[in-house]
C-alpha cells in the first residue's frame, strides 16, 4: 500500500508524490457514510485545505447531503438504531409518536436548519393541544436522542435540544387499595377468571405483563416459588412475548407462606393438567398460567379493561390493575418492610426508582420520624 497517514485526515502517496485530504460529509439517505477526498502537491496546501474545511464545518454546524430533513433523519434513527436494539413495544411507541405528532409538525424542516426555537415552540403547542407534561417530555427525549446521534455521526456539530427547556415531569397519581379493600376484592373475585390475576398482582406485586407471560414451567411447587423471567405485552394490537422489562425484573417470588395463593395455583395447575389430558396437547400448548377458552393467554389490554369493569360493577373504589401493584408496595411499607426488600420484590433496579415511583405511598414514614423525634424531645428532662 503506497499511502500512509501523515496527519489527521491527511495521507501521503509516495508513488504519486501527492498528499490526500479525506474528510467526512455525513450520512446519505441510505445511512452510508460519505467522504470527500482531494489531493495536493504539498503538505502545506493539504493542511490549509483541511483546516479550512473543519473551520467551515464548525461555523456552519453541519455538512449534510442535500435535502436531508428532520423527518428523514428520524426514519434513519428509528430503522437503524432503535429497531435493531430495542423492544418491539418500545419501537412501536416511538414510531407512533413520530408518525402522529413529530413528522406532521416538523418533518419537512431541513435538519441543518432545525433550531432550538422551533423545538421549543413545538413543545409548547403540544401542551396547548392537551398532551400531558410527561407525554411532551417523551417527545423531547425522542428528538434529543435522534439529534444526539446526528452529532455523533458528524451530521451536526451540536444538539439544539440542549438549548431547549422541556416541561417539568409530573409524578402521576396512582390509586391503590388498603389491605382491607384488597381482601374485599379477593373475596368478590373468588371463582372468577380474575381471581388469579388480582391475587398475583396484590399478593406478589407482579406487573400485568408478567402475569400474562407467566408459564407453568416457571412455577416451582417443590419450593413454592415463581420465577419471573417472561412477559407478554402488545404492540399495535398484536401480542408480543418477550423478556422482562429489565435485568432486575428477573426475580424469584416465594408464595410458601401464602396458603391462599398456594392453594389457588395448585388448583389451577390440576385443572390445566386434566384439560390437557382430555383435550390433547392443543390445549394451552405454551403452558401459560392465566388463560381463557382453549388455553389461550389473555391480551394485556383486555385484562385491564375487564378488571376496571369488574371494579365498577362491584362498586369498589376506582383502581386500575396496575394499582394493585401499588397496593402491594403500600402495604409492604406499612408493615415496615425495608425499602431494599420492596425494591427487589417489585423488580426495580435500585431503591431510588422505588422511592420516586411510590413517594406518595411512603410519605407516612416521614410522619413516623417526626413523631418519634417530637416524642423524644417532649419526654427529655430540662437541662437546667
Amino acid at each position: 500500500m503506497s499511502r500512509k497517514t501523515v496527519a489527521p485526515n491527511i495521507s501521503y502517496d509516495d508513488k504519486k508524490k501527492r498528499y490526500y485530504v479525506t474528510v467526512s460529509c455525513g450520512i446519505d439517505q441510505a445511512g452510508n457514510r460519505m467522504r470527500q477526498s482531494r489531493c495536493f502537491p504539498t503538505l502545506e496546501q493539504a493542511l490549509i485545505m483541511r483546516d479550512s474545511f473543519l473551520r467551515e464545518k464548525s461555523m456552519q454546524g453541519q455538512i449534510l447531503p442535500a435535502g436531508t430533513t428532520l423527518g428523514s433523519w428520524l426514519h434513519y434513527w428509528l430503522e437503524y438504531v432503535v429497531r435493531p436494539h430495542r423492544a418491539v413495544t418500545t419501537t412501536y411507541g416511538y414510531e407512533k409518536m413520530i408518525e402522529n405528532h413529530i413528522r406532521p409538525a416538523l418533518g419537512n424542516i431541513l435538519l441543518c436548519e432545525f433550531s432550538a426555537v422551533q423545538l421549543q415552540q413545538y413543545l409548547s403547542r403540544k401542551l396547548a393541544d392537551g398532551l400531558s407534561n410527561n407525554t411532551v417530555r417523551k417527545h423531547y427525549t425522542l428528538i434529543s436522542s435522534a439529534l444526539h446521534l446526528a452529532v455523533k455521526q458528524e451530521m451536526l456539530s451540536r444538539n439544539v435540544a440542549q438549548a431547549v427547556t422541556p416541561p417539568p415531569k409530573i409524578s402521576p397519581h396512582h390509586s391503590f387499595y388498603t389491605a382491607e379493600q384488597l381482601q374485599t376484592l379477593f373475596t368478590l373475585a373468588e371463582g372468577s377468571a380474575l381471581e388469579p390475576v388480582v391475587k398475583l398482582a396484590g399478593y406478589l406485586g407482579m406487573r400485568r405483563s408478567e402475569i400474562c407471560g407467566l408459564k407453568w414451567d416457571n412455577v416451582d411447587f417443590q419450593q413454592d416459588v415463581l420465577y419471573i423471567c417472561e412477559a407478554r405485552t402488545a404492540a399495535n394490537g398484536v401480542a408480543v412475548d418477550k423478556g422482562p422489562k429489565s435485568v432486575s425484573s428477573v426475580r424469584r417470588l416465594s408464595f410458601a407462606g401464602n396458603e391462599d395463593l398456594r392453594e389457588l395455583l395448585r388448583r389451577m395447575d390440576s385443572t390445566n393438567r386434566s384439560r390437557r389430558e382430555r383435550l390433547g396437547e392443543d390445549y394451552n400448548p405454551h403452558g401459560f398460567v392465566v388463560t381463557h377458552g382453549r388455553g389461550q393467554p389473555y391480551a394485556p389490554d383486555y385484562l385491564s379493561g375487564h378488571f376496571t369493569k369488574f371494579v365498577r360493577q362491584c362498586q369498589l373504589p376506582p383502581c386500575t390493575l396496575h394499582g394493585l401493584r401499588h397496593s402491594f408496595a403500600s402495604i409492604a411499607n406499612q408493615q415496615k418492610v425495608p425499602m431494599f426488600s420492596i425494591c427487589k420484590a417489585l423488580g426495580h433496579s435500585n431503591t431510588v426508582i422505588t422511592s420516586q415511583i411510590y413517594m406518595h405511598l411512603f410519605d407516612d414514614t416521614h410522619q413516623d420520624v417526626v413523631d418519634l423525634v417530637g416524642q423524644a424531645i417532649r419526654s427529655a428532662p430540662p437541662d437546667c
